[in-house]
């Protein structure tokens, strides 16, 4: 725990400093205040720190024009309108749900006792709307991992309960939906199911929709050491996911975010990102995102993830290729992880453009 701590040190001097780094040739220096060698990410068009979007990985504008119409005219018509029309076997679904239900989380949070106000009209008015039901049962989920009793509590467990019962009104609303199913895989975790029970569940999701991408990474994190598996068992169920997947799947990332959740264990080896382990992960999610339709939804995510091991790897031209594809948007793991996203991303960012110039890139040689 103390080396997290130390490396999160570190992380915050470097974001202090970013805009003091300037490029050199083969490697990265300080320089005073204002110089004009300073790397600079907004020589490149980049949003501003305080400018990025926390809620989303990458932009859906739809979402965001609901989101605002439900939030600011209190009527979930627009919602309800806009999930109907998202076809339930994608991932685009699954994340609009998530989002839905995260802003009404988030204003119940900011009011308690008022807030979301249009969720419970929706879930009043259009008992048999699946749309809603879904986004009830995402609440549920969200509002147990922020009780005040924390993971594990009584609070905890009830809410979950609670939200496993949303979750299966909701399925018998939508038959063949797999959405119900992946909200529960974050409800099995919570609740400790058995292995037996579990893998029920999991064959329920992959009958639905075999190689949805949001689905395996809720897996994952259960089969994870921190939960209720091992590292050995997160990287038998990714690799295993990896090799089934269609050609033009992301799953062929999926190893790289095995490799990820189990960072707090491997993170104190020194030469950890020039690792066989790292590197075939980094160049299966490569493979994946090359390959990848371009408006895949989970696109965003992977590109997230690889910037973190890209920049710790020192590949500054294939960093700067991630920030080109996802700089607005950081609700997306690593930096939804941090209590400020924002900042931990502007992080990677600065060191990804001052790297890059360090190497002779510019922002003219940035493919456009």
């Amino acid at each position: 725990m103390e080396i997290l701590w130390f490396l999160f040190t570190i992380l915050l001097i470097v974001f202090v400093i970013g805009p003091y780094i300037r490029r050199k040739r083969g490697g990265i220096r300080l320089v005073a205040p204002g110089s004009p060698d300073a790397a600079d990410p907004a020589n490149y068009g980049f949003d501003r720190q305080e400018d990025l979007d926390i809620r989303i990985p990458g932009p859906d504008q739809d979402l965001m024009d609901a989101l605002d119409h439900v939030r600011g005219s209190g009527q979930w018509q627009a919602a309800s309108q806009l999930l109907a029309g998202t076809p339930k076997d994608g991932e685009l679904r699954w994340q609009r749900v998530q989002a839905f239900g995260g802003a009404a989380a988030l204003e119940l949070v900011q009011q308690p006792g008022v807030g979301a106000q249009w969720l419970k009209a929706w879930r009043l008015e259009a008992e048999k709307d699946a749309g809603g039901a879904q986004v009830h049962a995402e609440l549920l989920v969200q509002q147990a991992w922020r009780s005040s009793g924390g993971v594990g509590s009584q609070d905890h467990r009830i809410i979950l309960e609670e939200a496993r019962e949303a979750c299966r009104k909701a399925a018998l609303l939508s038959p063949g939906d797999p959405v119900p199913y992946i909200t529960e895989l974050a409800i099995a975790r919570g609740l400790a199911y058995s292995e037996a029970e579990f893998d029920v569940l999991w064959a329920k999701v992959l009958d639905r929709a075999p190689a949805h991408m949001g689905a395996h990474l809720a897996a994952l994190h259960y089969w994870c050491g921190k939960w209720h598996g091992s590292r050995e068992h997160a990287d038998a169920f990714s690799h295993a996911a990896a090799a089934r997947a269609p050609h033009g799947s992301l799953l062929a990332a999926l190893p790289l975010f095995a490799v990820y959740e189990n960072l707090p264990d491997v993170v104190m080896i020194g030469s950890f990102y020039q690792s066989a382990v790292v590197t075939r992960a980094v160049e299966g999610a490569l493979y994946a995102v090359h390959t990848a339709r371009p408006d895949d939804p989970m696109l965003a995510h992977v590109r997230h993830l690889l910037l973190l091991f890209l920049v710790n790897m020192e590949r500054w031209a294939e960093a700067m290729e991630q920030v080109r594809h996802v700089d607005g948007y950081v609700g997306a793991l690593p930096w939804s992880a941090s209590e400020d996203p924002a900042a931990q991303y502007a992080v990677y960012r600065a060191l990804a453009v001052a790297g890059y110039e360090a190497n002779g890139g510019s922002p003219a040689t940035l493919p456009g």
